[in-house]
Order: C-alpha cells, then structure tokens, then sequence
C-alpha cells in the first residue's frame, strides 16, 4: 500500500502577517537546482536551475513572496518554491541578501535568496494556473531572469557549486513535508 501526499493547492494571500525590517518588506526566494541527468541515466556535473513566470507571464524570475512572522526564513523559502514552483527540496545556506526597488510598488524590499536542492517536482501545486516553470541551463537562466539581485544570486550559487572548498563547513539543511505549510 503506497503513502498518499496531499499538498495544500492554495498560496497564502495578504499581508497583514509580512515581516518588515526598517521599514522594507522582507521577501525570501529560493533557486531551486538539480544536477542533470546523463544520456546513461548518470548525475552529471551540469546544473540545471528553475525558473518560473511572473503571475503576469511577462517576465522571467525565481519563486519568491512574503516571509511570514509564523514561520522560519527557510520555511519561507521552502513554502515560496512550492507555491509557485511546485517544487519540494532541501533548502540551503543563505545566498545573500538584497535591497532591491519594486517597479510595480515604487517601495524599496529586503530580499533573501536561498539555493533549494530540488528532491520532488509535484504535477499539482498552488499556482500552476497562473505560471510556468521551466528547467534550463545556469547561461539560460541569467540571461532569462528578469531581476539584477536573482541574477547576483544565482552567481553566488554557480560560485558555491563549482568550488566546494569554500562551502561553510555546518550546511544548514531544511527539509519540509507538505502537511507542515497548510
């Protein structure tokens, strides 16, 4: 008998339970990343990362939303790819943050991006009518991400994968079940 997931098909809405830090919403994303498989069916070297469409499908970007004053930045981060990625991984140590100007709300956010190893990718999530998701190639996906600061995080990352000397010693994993972010 197999183990059935449920997973929540509905993303948190409203912000009345945003965190804000001097005054600038803080939002959290994630670069959902795997490596890629061979033609032998082998893991590869090559990465392959995420991206989504904007809800508006005009643009090009990595999952990200509100952190929320009920859960963990990593809860967040994790929450966020689900959400609108669909996707279910381990997220990792903190790429970095950013303060960046939404064009769409003329108001200065706080962004924190965190790498999410990618261990499931659901055919049913919260927002699949409202975007697309597609795997491509570190180079595709620069070129395609419409944010400078997502941008700026995936360098980081790409950095942190081919040079595994400099990864902190103590990797902060997070892994969530879906059952936890309903």
């Amino acid at each position: 008998m197999g183990v059935e997931k449920m997973a929540c098909l509905v993303s948190r809405t409203g912000r009345q339970f945003q965190r804000y830090n001097k005054g600038r919403r803080q939002v959290v994303g994630c670069i959902p990343y795997r490596f890629k498989l061979s033609s032998d069916g082998k893991i590869s070297d090559e990465v392959e990362v995420l991206v989504i469409s904007s809800q508006k499908g005009h643009a090009m970007m990595f999952p990200k939303g509100g952190w929320e004053l009920d859960e963990s930045v990593e809860e967040a981060a994790s929450r966020e790819s689900l959400e609108e990625a669909g996707v279910l991984g381990n997220v990792e140590h903190q790429l970095g943050k950013w303060d960046f100007l939404s064009k769409s709300r003329g108001t200065y956010y706080e962004g924190l991006m965190f790498p999410m190893l990618v261990t499931e990718q659901l055919e049913l999530w919260p927002e699949q009518h409202a975007r697309q998701r597609i795997w491509m190639n570190v180079v595709e996906a620069r070129e395609a991400c419409r944010d400078w600061w997502m941008k700026e995080a995936l360098d980081v990352l790409v950095a942190r994968l081919s040079s595994p000397m400099i990864q902190p010693k103590e990797e902060k994993t997070l892994s969530i079940s879906i059952e936890t972010m309903c």
